[in-house]
């Protein structure tokens, strides 16, 4: 279904398991979880089948970014982690939803960093999976020289540095079979290479989230694979020790990339399904 934030912006949105649970003569209310997809550029699809295993600890809402996926087209110059923030913040509004439990995986996870500093007291819990606070880009071509020698190092630096069609080409083919040990379900997506290049040329390159990161008010999980190239595991050791040590919560996984919930998920859900019900 569409929700319209404006009259110029509609958001995609999907749900998924019910809020409120019949408990014998009693109601009870289920958290609501709001995943942030990746990209930039990309769409909420990655997300399923995978995160319908939670349903029954809490309603999942997905959907796509401002100007993404199934969501109206809008201007690239648009599509700002301040419009991102604002947009989630505007959503729950309009869903009646009230301290949310977020979940940003990658690009998403930049949004779910811009929306803890920007709107502190919002959400219930936040997760950030396989994400980063900055470009750190000598880190990346570390990670990519490990895993896939000097050609992939090389198409990363060319991309990274040069964000256009021409140097996107080869990253794609060398850089992203990297990304995980386990085949994304890429065919789903509704892919947008003008977003996914304007944005990794502007925005992306001089983004530094780490200040904000001190602001959080609410539990704060960080979910970091080892073997990760684009988002690092040391970006990960940043984000968490810029958190405030009393709401965060940090945990690695050896021989997983990006996206760890992909790559081993019977020991990723189960970490997300004890943060999500811990008191």
């Amino acid at each position: 279904m569409k929700i319209a934030l404006s009259h110029d912006v509609q958001l995609f949105v999907d749900t998924e398991g019910l809020s409120l649970v019949a408990d014998g003569m009693q109601m009870c209310e289920k958290p609501t979880l709001i995943l942030l997809h990746g990209g930039p550029g990309y769409d909420h699809t990655g997300f399923k089948p995978a995160f319908s295993q939670l349903s029954d600890i809490a309603q999942i809402i997905y959907y796509d970014h401002r100007g993404h996926g199934r969501s109206n087209p809008r201007p690239v110059a648009e599509l700002t982690l301040d419009h991102f923030a604002d947009d989630l913040v505007a959503l729950c509004a309009a869903l009646g939803i009230s301290k949310p439990i977020v979940l940003g995986q990658s690009f998403g996870g930049f949004v779910a960093q811009h929306y803890l500093a920007r709107y502190p007291e919002h959400p219930g819990k936040v997760i950030l999976s396989s994400t980063s606070a900055a470009l750190n880009l000598e880190r990346k071509l570390a990670m990519f020289a490990q895993l896939g020698g000097p050609a992939a190092r090389e198409a990363a630096l060319q991309f990274w540095s040069n964000p256009c069609k021409a140097t996107l080409r080869p990253y794609q083919q060398i850089c992203k079979p990297l990304y995980s040990t386990k085949k994304a379900t890429s065919g789903r997506r509704l892919p947008n290479h003008e977003i996914l290049l304007t944005w990794a040329g502007t925005e992306q390159q001089t983004m530094n989230l780490l200040p904000g990161l001190a602001k959080a008010q609410c539990p704060v999980l960080v979910l970091a694979g080892e073997l990760d190239p684009v988002c690092p595991l040391e970006d990960a050791k940043d984000i968490a020790r810029a958190l405030p040590e009393k709401w965060m919560q940090f945990t690695q996984f050896a021989g997983c990339g990006h996206g760890v919930w992909r790559d081993n998920p019977e020991a990723a859900f189960a970490r997300i399904r004890d943060f999500i019900t811990e008191e």
